[in-house]
């Protein structure tokens, strides 16, 4: 059954994505808040797909920590499922992501037309300038600005070293630091065609505030809610700080 909803729901996206795009392209003209809120009917249309077909729902705790000004959203990064659904849970969201994702055809050529942070990641240091530089522009227009610390998807059970882009950003734009939990790659797992119908649970912290801080400062504060929460909703794969090291490194 599941290999059947996953083959329904990658034949629907594959069907209706490329029209979507062309469609969005073709009001480039409009205002970037109205064309943005426009790509949104993607995102619900995808939700309903993941919900209805994949059988995959949520559940969000601690959705009063949403500010309701601008913010940097730190997400731990499973699958592709939030790259969809933070983007409805953080109202319009502007992601921070690797420009090598426009060469995609239809999806990657969406990403390029709306407001969101692309960045080289072989830039190295300048790319920690381009997060700032175009981050604080997106927070300034009143996007929230959503990026995974880790730099990409990491296994369930696994961690990564937290990259400082982020904190930097909150720092210099003055803005919260909201840190978010999720478990979603135990039912959508990198790379696999298969999906596991079931509930993900995402978790939202409590905002940061960057006064006083310094970038490690927050980094380091975000690291420490994220892990513990991981801790809290998969206890079964999250054990103690050394075994999920150590599970990082096999998994690296």
């Amino acid at each position: 059954m599941n290999f059947l909803r996953s083959l329904v729901y990658l034949l629907a996206m594959a069907l209706y994505t490329p029209p979507f795009v062309v469609g969005l392209l073709l009001l480039f003209w409009l205002p970037t808040r109205t064309f943005r809120r426009l790509s949104m009917i993607w995102v619900h249309i995808a939700m309903w797909l993941i919900r209805h077909v994949l059988g995959i729902d949520y559940r969000v705790l601690g959705a009063e920590n949403i500010p309701k000004t601008p913010c940097v959203v730190f997400s731990k990064h499973q699958s592709a499922w939030e790259t969809i659904v933070l983007q409805h849970i953080f109202y319009l969201a502007s992601y921070v992501y690797k420009k090598e994702l426009h060469w995609l055809p239809f999806f990657g050529w969406g990403l390029a037309a709306l407001p969101f942070v692309g960045i080289d990641r072989g830039a190295g240091k300048d790319a920690l300038v381009q997060v700032a530089t175009r981050g604080k522009q997106r927070l300034a227009e009143g996007y929230p600005v959503v990026i995974f610390p880790e730099g990409t998807r990491v296994a369930p059970g696994a961690k990564k070293r937290y990259k400082i882009g982020g904190a930097y950003l909150a720092r210099e734009a003055g803005v919260p630091a909201v840190p978010v939990a999720l478990n979603s790659g135990e039912f959508w797992r990198r790379n696999a065609f298969v999906k596991r119908s079931g509930t993900v649970t995402l978790s939202i912290g409590p905002a940061i505030d960057p006064a006083g801080l310094s970038a490690e400062d927050i980094n380091a504060r975000v690291e420490a809610w994220i892990e513990n929460e991981m801790r809290r909703i998969s206890p079964h794969l999250y054990g103690n700080e050394n075994e999920t090291q150590a599970t990082a490194r096999s998994a690296a």
